[in-house]
């Protein structure tokens, strides 16, 4: 299991959207140490039972997953199956009632190695158990050739717009799930590419930036 790629990161206590407005005026927003991880799961082709680690952290703050399978391949002799992938994560949250929050940042770093015709992209579907239809989704391409053909870090920065704010269920607790995909295709049958995710942290603590607004 590498040490390097997929870190899905929590919540940036100086940012300036620490505080929404709402119709009724702007909402305080509670110490971020009072949300608090309950349990940690995951699901899908990229992430199957018994090739992922979770541990969540003392102060329940903060969870990291290691990821095995969570890779994607494209190119002459690699499995046509292979160029896509996808990992939904499961986060059992108690936060403070009398408040709704919403993520509005998300910062992912991973390694991508893609020669020319390779193109790869990144999706990040968020939304709560509670109103499933309700989602928000964003998405990063690379085009491959340059220097990805040597191999990269890349990050992927999600900036939620405010009309699209997905907002957890009043009360004491909610589901976020955060479903992760990478798909790779290509115009050259000859060209070689790959995405791999290792691991993900999310501290709600430090750098997934949320709103806060007053339960209606």
């Amino acid at each position: 299991m590498k040490s390097i790629a997929f870190i899905l990161p929590a919540l940036a206590v100086a940012s300036p959207v620490a505080q929404i407005v709402g119709p009724d005026g702007w909402a305080n927003a509670p110490d971020p140490k009072q949300i608090q991880i309950s349990s940690a799961k995951s699901s899908g082709n990229g992430c199957p039972q018994g090739t992922v680690s979770s541990t969540i952290s003392p102060d329940k703050t903060v969870v990291t997953f290691g990821f095995d399978r969570f890779q994607t391949y494209i190119g002459p002799g690699y499995d046509p199956t292979a160029k896509t992938k996808n990992c939904q994560l499961h986060l059992d949250l108690k936060y403070p009632s009398g408040f709704q929050f919403a993520v509005v940042e998300a910062t992912y770093h991973g390694y991508a190695l893609l020669e020319k015709g390779v193109t790869g992209t990144f999706f990040s579907t968020y939304y709560f158990s509670q109103d499933a239809q309700a989602t928000t989704t964003t998405q990063t391409s690379i085009q491959g050739g340059g220097i990805w053909e040597q191999g990269q870090v890349y990050t992927k920065a999600d900036r939620i717009p405010t009309a699209s704010y997905i907002w957890s269920p009043c009360g004491a607790n909610g589901i976020l799930n955060v479903n992760n995909r990478i798909a790779l295709t290509s115009s050259n049958r000859t060209a070689i590419g790959e995405i791999t995710d290792d691991d993900a942290t999310i501290a709600f603590t430090q750098q997934l930036n949320i709103g806060w607004r007053n339960c209606k």
